[in-house]
Parts: structure tokens; sequence; C-alpha cells
């Protein structure tokens, strides 16, 4: 496990990156059983009036049985399983300042799902909120823009296994995506925690 971060600096943000929090055989495992265990969903969105199904599927889990809402979407968590508290607890040892109650799962199942431009601003995540990003699977890159000057931007890849830590003033000054590819990949899995009060 690679307990060093790699600090991106960008202005008005406090990121943090973490290549190798999970070893290889760790993530081809969580991977396998969270692909097989999780109850995927496709959600609609609606975007300028039309309707479309999300491109990628979801899940959310939580310990406190709290919703959570975005895109027009309301999703009503299922209880951790013991791989998500496995996870959960290892990025918690890390930010032992922060005890998360929800996961929100993205299943990118090609290079066509992508996650468009967004903050994970909304008010029930609270003033700064802390979002800790696992990836599990695929590789992809990870764009970041500022809100008010275009000029900002920063790209990264998300490696298999890695952990990418936004808190402070990330989400209130920064747009972030994941974007779609032509490349033939394989399937990513993306773990988001957070602290829905």
């Amino acid at each position: 496990m690679q307990t060093e971060a790699l600090k991106i600096e960008l202005p008005e943000s406090d990121i943090q990156y973490f290549s190798g929090f999970f070893s290889p055989g760790e993530a081809a495992r969580l991977f396998e059983t969270l692909r097989r265990e999780i109850p995927w969903q496709q959600d609609d969105i609606r975007v300028f009036g039309k309707t479309y199904p999300q491109p990628r599927l979801t899940a959310l889990f939580a310990n406190n049985g709290k919703p959570y809402a975005y895109s027009n979407i309301t999703m009503i968590p299922h209880l951790f399983t013991g791989e998500l508290l496995e996870i959960k607890q290892k990025i918690e040892r890390l930010l032992p300042e922060t005890s998360f109650t929800t996961c929100l799962l993205n299943l990118y199942r090609d290079g066509r799902d992508s996650n468009g431009w967004h903050a994970d601003d909304e008010s029930v995540l609270g003033r700064n909120p802390v979002i800790a990003s696992v990836t599990l699977g695929e590789e992809r890159p990870f764009h970041f823009k500022h809100k008010k000057d275009p000029s900002l931007k920063h790209k990264m890849i998300l490696e298999n296994g890695s952990l990418l830590i936004m808190k402070g003033e990330t989400q209130h000054c920064w747009l972030h995506q994941v974007p779609k590819t032509k490349r033939p990949i394989g399937e990513r899995i993306n773990l988001t925690f957070r602290v829905i009060r």
C-alpha cells in the first residue's frame, strides 16, 4: 500500500492522490466481488429538457439510511456490504477526522460510459466536503477545470487500486469529469465515499 500522497498543486483546492492504495491482488479481488454482488442500476437523467439513460451504472450504500439526490435523481441506499466496509475503514485510517456515511458507486462498462463536468457540492454534503474516490479495474483519465477561470485545468490518470482524496474548497472551486474515449477499454468501478449528515 502506498501511504505517501502525491499532492495535486491546484489553487483553491486540497487534492491528494495515492497510486497504489490497494495492491493489484486486492484490487482484482474487490473488483470481482463488487462487479458480481452490487445491485447495479441505470437511471434516467434530464439534460436541457430531454431524458437520457445515464451513461454508466450506479448504486448507493450508506450506514444511516439517508438518500442522495443529484441531477434530478434520488437514490435510496442499501446497507454497506463487508467489502465496502473494508474499503471505508482503510480510507478512514488515513483520514481519522472523517467517518464516511455513504458510498456512491459507478460502473463504467466501456469507454462510452462517462461522467460529465460536475462538482460534488450538494448542500447535504456540507460546507467543505471530503470525497474519497477509489478506482478498481480499467484506468481512466480524470479532468479538473476551475469554475471561474477556464484557463486553470488539470488532467491525470486514475489507476487501478488508486485513491483520490478531494477536500477543503475543491468542490466549491473546481469541476471534474471522466470523459468518454473511443479507445477499446475494459470495465472500471469507481467508489466515492462521502458524508451525508
